[in-house]
């Protein structure tokens, strides 16, 4: 990742660490957290230690330990690393990147990124980090927005977002890559992840309104099962090959 971009991506989470949580944990931001954080848990082991990288306030580290395990999380944003601390006192945080991973090789049972993928400049690097600091038999799990009807007008949306200074939690431009099941599952197996699996989440959105979002969340086990390409996120998980 490039120093201007690091630094923007960097700049940005730290100035909304404080509202974060109003966006991602009340009213609708919750259910829609929610859903997608079970989504990226699915494939994940129960117990064991994991690796959260893009962890934010640690919200999915929160769920994460709730079912038994225990988590580190790592994030570009020293703030929000900081709320982090605050929401789980007995979970180490530290600031970093995904596609230079501080910790030894074979050191979690368990990897997941939720949302942060893509805005990763180097994938394959951070592919293969996570491959390296998985334990034989571990697993990624890996959670962001796809490359599908519904997203391919949001760079314009976010750019122009940008361009009138509307502050926003996520609405921000910077240059984010969006990706199909093609592309991940190439990635992920070019990294050497095996038992690579494909799924889409997400029909109702956080940003709808209420009674539009009430039904979408309704119509969604639907949506995502015989619909996907209505579906906002991609999730994908690997499993590194036993020794």
């Amino acid at each position: 990742m490039s120093a201007t971009r690091h630094d923007k991506i960097q700049h940005h989470y730290d100035s909304i660490a404080d509202v974060y949580d109003h966006h991602y944990d009340h009213h609708r931001g919750r259910r829609y957290h929610t859903h997608i954080s079970s989504q990226l848990m699915r494939p994940l082991p129960r117990g064991g230690r994991l690796l959260d990288i893009g962890c934010g306030t640690g919200l999915f580290v929160e769920k994460f330990i709730r079912n038994g395990g225990t988590a580190v999380g790592l994030d570009i944003s020293g703030k929000m690393i900081s709320r982090a601390h605050h929401r789980c006192p007995t979970s180490e945080f530290i600031v970093g990147t995904g596609e230079k991973i501080p910790f030894c090789d074979n050191s979690f049972e368990a990897v997941a990124s939720l949302l942060a993928f893509s805005y990763v400049k180097d994938p394959q690097a951070m592919l293969s980090e996570s491959l390296r600091v998985l334990k034989p038999g571990g697993i990624l799990s890996i959670c962001t927005l796809g490359k599908k009807l519904l997203t391919r007008g949001i760079p314009a949306i976010y750019q122009i977002g940008e361009m009138m200074k509307i502050k926003h939690v996520v609405m921000k431009n910077f240059g984010e890559h969006y990706y199909d099941k093609d592309e991940m599952t190439s990635l992920f197996t070019e990294a050497g992840f095996s038992d690579v699996e494909v799924s889409w989440c997400s029909f109702a959105h956080i940003d709808m309104i209420d009674p539009l979002f009430n039904f979408a969340q309704k119509v969604e086990p639907f949506v995502e099962k015989r619909v996907p390409q209505l579906a906002y996120n991609i999730c994908v998980s690997g499993r590194k090959p036993r020794e």
